[in-house]
């Protein structure tokens, strides 16, 4: 049997991840929960702290299995700059193995990033990988003017948000929406191509002023 606490983290898992973290209510959550509110104070505290405690029990086994693989990729490489895939394989195919096991979740991380959440969750849960990631990829493309650089990472956390949320209303263009991995593949290619690509005239001027 599920017990309260675990009913309550499943439910706002699914429900913020279907319509986001503003539009959820708590009210919303204990009714679909079928618990109480008294439930939500006592095991949580605010919907700040129960996002916090959703994210934290599916987060920690992700980030443990992508900095083992970052470590393997770097140690492959030895004093040579690691494969661009490599590195983004090692951050994001531990999503698609997540996503496999739980849909709901990497939509969750998806829809927190769309809502402009991230800076606050990465501060409390990523950190530290985000900051490995960035640094295994800048040694990856070391030639790469720094501030095109940047522009990409942004652009990777854009991306990334999109198909984890994995919605096709906004452009339309149909494909499987269940097909988590399958999008999570194509996004590998999609950006590695993007971060190998040679950088744009502007950032090439500001990398020579």
């Amino acid at each position: 049997m599920v017990d309260t606490k675990e009913k309550i983290l499943d439910t706002a898992q699914r429900l913020i991840g279907d319509q986001g973290y503003a539009a959820t209510s708590v009210r919303h959550i204990i009714s679909e929960a079928g618990v109480n509110l008294a439930s939500i104070h006592y095991h949580f505290g605010t919907k700040e702290d129960l996002l916090t405690a959703v994210i934290a029990r599916k987060a920690g086994p992700v980030n443990e299995e992508r900095l083992a693989r970052l470590n393997r990729v770097e140690a492959e490489s030895g004093k040579r700059p690691p494969s661009v895939k490599k590195v983004l394989d090692a951050w994001l195919l531990p999503m698609a193995e997540a996503a496999d096991r739980d849909p709901t979740f990497v939509r969750l991380m998806g829809r927190m990033m769309a809502e402009g959440l991230l800076p606050a969750i990465i501060e409390r849960h990523f950190k530290e990988l985000v900051e490995r990631l960035a640094g295994a990829l800048r040694r990856a493309i070391p030639d790469l003017p720094d501030e095109e650089f940047r522009w990409r990472m942004h652009f990777m956390f854009g991306a990334m948000a999109h198909t984890m949320c994995y919605k096709n209303e906004i452009t339309g263009l149909g494909g499987d929406a269940g097909d988590i991995r399958g999008r999570i593949e194509r996004l590998i290619t999609f950006l590695t191509a993007g971060f190998q690509a040679p950088a744009t005239p502007a950032a090439k001027n500001e990398g020579n002023q």
